[in-house]
């Protein structure tokens, strides 16, 4: 369903096709730019279809600003789910929208964001030109236009508040910036949206509520069931159809509640500085894989199914929300049950993590931390205590980095070189870390049962690429739902209750 693949390769007939019928699939995968009006939009939008003559497909907003257009106040097409492109492809482009999305340029400047993918500043700026219609600093841009639209319709915080907390350098910048993208002030856009909306803005108190969409169908029982089962005491909450957990941001600490309800998430944040908000949210959607494209993954993955039992439509692949913490967690849950992991990471968060006021009372330990200290409260196996303090070191020491820019090839070397770490955990890390959506844990003993039970052939391994990693999540699902024990001392079989 993808059809947009830079600034040079869009299919017009396909992406016209797209507005012509308003299919809200494809929001998000491009935008519509009309030259009679100087407006862009989403596809689905509900406005008159633009004749052909008059409309060139843009794969970013910030292409769409670059080249003088103006956002539309009647699809919103910034509150789009985000583009599926940035996790199917591992190119420069795709690796720096996923750090841009993170801040890298608010709290760095291009320089740190160059730094952070291995490129010169005029290196990178030449490819996202050519492949995404703006450069670095454009595509920022656009993104802080985006929250600072998001906070002015859906909160009372103060414009001066709303322009710090969306990364604007000053007023001025921030007010310019929106009557550029939007054609009216901050105010004007605010009494736009109570009219639409009635005058029910909720006063924030330090929380805000936001609507995190989606691309239907969406597996809410799968997601469920993970975060539920995964949950840390002192660190996570499941309550009430609700997961709650704090984490560290860029600028201090987030606690995060929320919920899936139809057609979006529901989250409430309470962040300690609101210039976090952005990242925050960005996470929120790559832990939560919002952006993903379920129709057209579901689509080629029950193709290749040949007459077997459907796959379940609209399964997502839980990302991660910090880096470090998903490896330390992954490693020590190696060889125990779910269970077992969840009280032995509750005791570290316990004594090693830092105590915060609210429904939750820990952050997780930081590296240095567990590389310090770990030692003196882990138990199990003295090996796999030195693994875990080894990587929490090396992470501490900036020889293991670990964010979502880094190529799928290179992360996975340098995970395979810490003791301690095989090919299931280094690839357990990686496509969790960066939504690579196609690593097919094939070892695994429950991804091993599904695919029997389902008469699936895991070694034809191009039948299922580049989905692979929700052909994982099936397998695991389809093993949970037809539970039975495997053999006492079967190779990887305790490892592999642990993955799920």
């Amino acid at each position: 369903m993808v059809v947009c693949v830079s600034a040079n390769d869009l299919d017009f007939e396909r992406c016209y096709r797209a507005v012509a019928t308003r299919d809200a699939r494809f929001d998000g995968q491009f935008v519509t730019a009309v030259r009679t009006t100087g407006i862009y939009c989403r596809p689905s939008c509900p406005a008159i279809t633009p004749k052909r003559t008059n409309v060139n497909f843009l794969p970013t907003a910030a292409a769409a600003q670059q080249s003088g257009y103006r956002a539309c106040r009647r699809c919103l097409p910034d509150a789009a789910p985000g583009s599926p492109l940035w996790n199917t492809r591992a190119d420069l482009a795709s690796r720096a929208m996923r750090l841009i999305s993170d801040g890298v340029i608010e709290r760095g400047g291009v320089p740190a964001l160059a730094d952070a993918l291995g490129y010169s500043q005029r290196q990178l700026t030449r490819v996202l030109t050519s492949e995404l219609g703006a450069g670095p600093l454009a595509l920022a841009r656009a993104h802080r236009a985006h929250t600072a639209r998001l906070l002015i319709q859906t909160t009372r915080l103060p414009m001066s508040d709303i322009a710090f907390a969306a990364g604007f350098a000053s007023i001025r910048q921030f007010n310019d910036t929106v009557r550029e993208v939007f054609v009216v002030s901050p105010t004007t856009l605010r009494e736009e949206s109570r009219r639409r909306n009635g005058d029910t803005l909720p006063t924030t108190n330090g929380l805000l509520t936001l609507r995190l969409p989606y691309r239907e169908p969406f597996d809410k029982a799968w997601l469920e069931w993970f975060l539920s089962s995964h949950a840390v005491p002192g660190l996570e909450l499941w309550e009430n159809d609700a997961y709650t957990r704090s984490l560290r941001t860029p600028h201090g600490y987030t606690t995060i509640r929320m919920s899936v309800q139809p057609g979006h998430v529901r989250a409430t944040l309470s962040l300690q500085d609101m210039r976090d908000l952005a990242p925050t949210v960005a996470r929120l959607r790559h832990f939560l894989d919002l952006d993903a494209d379920p129709v057209g993954i579901d689509e080629a993955l029950d193709g290749g199914m040949a007459g077997s039992t459907p796959l379940s439509p609209g399964i997502r692949v839980p990302g991660s929300m910090d880096g470090p913490e998903l490896l330390l967690r992954t490693m020590i849950g190696q060889q125990i049950s779910v269970a077992a992991a969840n009280t032995h990471t509750a005791r570290l968060v316990r004594t090693l993590g830092e105590s915060i006021p609210g429904p939750i009372p820990h952050l997780f330990p930081t590296p240095a931390a567990i590389a310090e200290h770990g030692a003196e409260v882990l138990t199990g196996p003295t090996r796999r205590i030195e693994a875990i303090v080894g990587a929490a070191r090396a992470i501490a020491d900036g020889d293991l980095i670990l964010h979502a820019g880094r190529t799928s090839a290179e992360l996975r070397r340098d995970l395979l070189a810490l003791d301690g770490v095989g090919p299931w955990t280094a690839d357990y890390v990686t496509m969790r870390l960066l939504a690579d959506p196609d690593i097919l844990l094939h070892t695994d003993l429950v991804v091993r049962r599904g695919a029997n039970l389902l008469g699936i052939d895991l070694t034809d391994t191009a039948r299922w690429s580049p989905w692979r990693s929700y052909l994982t999540m099936h397998m695991w699902k389809h093993a949970l739902a037809n539970p039975a024990p495997a053999p006492e001392g079967a190779p990887g079989a305790r490892k592999a209750r642990t993955a799920l």
